[in-house]
């Protein structure tokens, strides 16, 4: 199915792709560039990217990721492992006959363009990694256990997703409290590590301070209620399901251990995201190099959070745009 949007000139599409209904946005043409998002966003949360791209001359294609938005959710946690999430990429470009792409991705995105760069190097020819970089995980113990561990001390979001039904409800019964809150908490603006206060057993949304009133500088009340729409339509169980299959990709990655990839990347983050300042150790960019030697640039955006192509949407274009340059002039 295939719907054009004549405000912006994007085309959505729902195809079946590696057994899944999947939803797509598509504008522009030439380099194929494939843009996967985390959670909680949606391929709106590339909005402000795709047409600056493809104005450029370059054809985007921005998923909403497995579970999220309007692709199909699958109810089990083993679905979202990295053979389905991989597979899923890898069947969005051969719906679209298209041999390579240059793949960006920020939070579980950037781990989604970073597996499928280790495994079908054939089909990227580079990767983008936004907030989060490439890191080798602790071989000795599964990630949902250290969490465990460090939730058992304070409150950790991962903890608190890792065993349905509580977070799946709560979430879904103030799903505009909840993301109202953490887009602030995850910006610039917001500090995360504020809900380390709370004890064990709180709730998200109680974690959370109270954000300002809309608008903010980098987001409206319409752009709110977007992703307010499509989650209280879909739920949230999808997009926690990345969260709870986290052992079985530790698993999966364990026979790539050392293995570095020949795949040039990427690298654009933000001086105040919480990922880099609290989950990826004291030397994150030297950790990415080790997995991917052909790291070519790293640039920074100060005063950002983690919703950084939001929050400094005309940089993150501007950084985007020349990486892209340079890729396709290689």
């Amino acid at each position: 199915m295939c719907i054009h949007n004549s405000a912006m000139n994007w085309t959505h599409h729902t195809a079946t792709i590696n057994g899944i209904s999947m939803h797509f946005v598509e504008q522009g043409s030439g380099m194929p560039v494939v843009l996967c998002h985390g959670f909680p966003h949606l391929w709106f949360s590339w909005h402000r990217q795709i047409t600056a791209l493809a104005s450029a001359g370059y054809r985007v294609i921005a998923p909403d990721m497995r579970g999220m938005g309007q692709t199909e959710a699958p109810p089990e946690p083993q679905a979202y492992d990295i053979d389905h999430i991989t597979a899923d990429l890898i069947g969005l470009l051969d719906h679209l006959g298209v041999d390579k792409a240059v793949f960006a991705g920020l939070d579980f995105g950037a781990f989604a363009i970073y597996d499928l760069a280790l495994r079908h190097p054939q089909r990227v020819r580079a990767v983008i990694g936004l907030e989060n970089p490439a890191a080798p995980h602790n071989p000795d113990e599964p990630p949902l256990s250290e969490y465990r561990r460090m939730g058992g001390e304070h409150f950790l979001h991962i903890e608190y997703f890792r065993v349905p039904p509580r977070a799946d409800r709560e979430l879904a019964a103030q799903p505009r409290r909840f993301l109202h809150k953490v887009f602030h908490t995850l910006s610039g603006a917001g500090n995360y590590f504020d809900c380390f206060k709370h004890p064990p057993g709180t709730s998200y949304i109680d974690a959370m301070a109270e954000p300002p009133a809309l608008p903010w500088h980098w987001l409206s009340e319409l752009e709110l209620e977007f992703f307010v729409s499509e989650y209280s339509r879909s739920g949230f169980t999808g997009g926690l399901n990345w969260y709870r299959s986290m052992d079985l990709k530790w698993a999966q990655r364990k026979p790539f251990e050392g293995v570095q990839s020949r795949v040039p990347a990427y690298f654009l983050g933000s001086e105040h995201d919480v990922d880099l300042e609290g989950f990826h150790g004291d030397d994150p960019i030297s950790q990415m190099r080790a997995i991917f030697p052909d790291l070519r640039q790293v640039r920074m955006i100060p005063a950002a959070g983690h919703m950084v192509q939001l929050e400094a949407s005309d940089q993150v274009n501007r950084i985007l745009l020349d990486y892209l340059a340079e890729i396709a002039a290689a």
